[in-house]
């Protein structure tokens, strides 16, 4: 047994609780017990101890949608010219970066982001891959990556017609095997969706096959979509209808399936999505980032559209992603009291339902019978913290860095900011000489 202790427990959930001097009992990989310090190590004298020191101790976080591919891309100068909008941002960063990924560097780029997922508190990731010229063997080597890590994880396999009919049939191809792979494995944390790029770069031949392929294995998807204009003007353009209309056409949408940033969706679209019970995925930095504009995230939730929040490999940190949300959409609705209580149901309700629904059990809660899926976080606040305002302690409080130790599954992965079973330093010298390498393919061809 396993006993995290003498810390202020948040609790989470559909009835939060704040407990002072609070404590987590866990055994195997689940919650056992929530209550006070002392009547519990009084109770469990055998359960190994780890002393928060008067910290908080809450869930673990989830990623609802990321990259791990995009590791090495940070510190990298621009290729050529530098981009001025998203379809030139995807043709001269992400889709020469994707071409020149190797296996090795695929599973060390997964390696680096998820050490970095566990040094900020997130537990699990929802993983939308890419590397079209190295598709066979990538969901191989993300899954032993995750293996490795210990993270659990949803991983996909990236469909475009961009880079021709042979990557097109290499990515349905890989996307099926995950999806069997999943069934067939003992490991129940490792779960696969269907991978799409986005609508723009996907002919109807191929979203008819995709459709087929994911039938069979009765799967969702995970599709980028309206993350720029781009995507509207194409899909209005060849099929006479927006986006989401048209990935409806093909059987796409459903409660399956993530559909990522939805920036320019219109009314009909949200209402669409509502219907299908399609999760949407917000993704706030890498919208400013890449200027695209501000997805209508607190219109969505307000129509009743499930809004989760997820960083598109921008960071490892939710609690950042959070506060950038929380800005973004006082600045873009231009009011200063929006955005709180939206942020607080995307990443604390609905991300935990959105994992639920994959994986199946009880996620971020702090109760009996949940996954111990848990972080210790170095925050001994000046105010009082009670059941009414801890959102707003973490909103303004807390940072990923400030994780001192993450349990996954009752397992200890990180304790007092050292990882417990891999050597980083290992991991980091050999991402290093993957990255220098990737970096001289980009700059070899310009």
């Amino acid at each position: 047994m396993l006993l995290i202790g003498n810390g202020t427990v948040l609790t989470m959930g559909q009835e939060p609780q704040v407990i002072a001097d609070g404590a987590v009992l866990v055994e195997g990989e689940k919650i056992l017990q929530v209550g006070k310090t002392e009547k519990l190590r009084l109770s469990n004298p055998t359960a190994h101890y780890i002393n928060a020191r008067g910290k908080l101790i809450m869930p673990g976080l989830v990623n609802a949608h990321t990259h791990l591919y995009r590791a090495f891309a940070k510190g990298m100068g621009p290729v050529g010219e530098a981009p001025r909008d998203l379809p030139q941002i995807l043709k001269r960063i992400w889709w020469k970066l994707d071409k020149e990924l190797t296996v090795e560097d695929i599973y060390y780029s997964a390696m680096v982001e998820l050490i970095e997922c566990i040094k900020d508190g997130v537990t699990t990731v929802i993983d939308h891959h890419s590397s079209p010229s190295k598709v066979r063997g990538s969901m191989a080597a993300l899954s032993g990556a995750v293996g490795d890590m210990g993270v659990k994880a949803c991983l996909c396999c990236e469909v475009s017609d961009r880079d021709g009919a042979t990557t097109t049939l290499e990515g349905i191809l890989e996307n099926a095997g995950i999806l069997l792979s999943c069934q067939d494995s003992s490991n129940s944390f490792l779960r696969g969706l269907f991978g799409l790029h986005a609508s723009f770069t996907l002919s109807d031949e191929t979203l008819r096959n995709c459709s087929t392929v994911a039938a069979k294995f009765d799967a969702g998807f995970h599709v980028h979509a309206a993350e720029g204009m781009v995507d509207q003007e194409h899909s209005l353009a060849v099929c006479g209808s927006r986006v989401l209309e048209r990935l409806n056409l093909f059987g796409i949408l459903g409660p399956k399936t993530i559909a990522a940033h939805c920036v320019h969706v219109d009314s009909r679209e949200m209402d669409l999505l509502r219907q299908s019970g399609t999760w949407v995925v917000h993704t706030p930095q890498s919208s400013m980032a890449h200027a695209v504009g501000a997805a209508p995230a607190v219109e969505m939730l307000a129509k009743g559209v499930a809004v989760a929040l997820g960083t598109d490999g921008f960071t490892c940190d939710m609690f950042e992603s959070a506060k950038a949300a929380n800005l973004l959409h006082k600045h873009a609705c231009n009011n200063p009291s929006g955005g709180e209580v939206e942020v607080q149901q995307m990443l604390y309700v609905n991300n935990p339902r959105l994992a639920a629904g994959m994986f199946g059990g009880v996620w971020g809660v702090l109760g009996p019978g949940a996954w111990a899926d848990i972080i210790v976080v170095d925050y001994l606040p000046s105010i009082p913290i009670d059941d009414s305002n801890w959102p707003r302690h973490l909103l303004y409080g807390v940072s990923g860095r400030a994780v001192e130790t993450t349990v996954i599954n009752g397992q200890v992965r990180m304790l007092e900011r050292r990882l417990t079973e891999v050597d980083e330093n290992a991991v980091y010298t050999a991402a290093r000489e993957c990255a220098a390498g990737l970096w001289r393919r980009l700059n070899h061809k310009g």
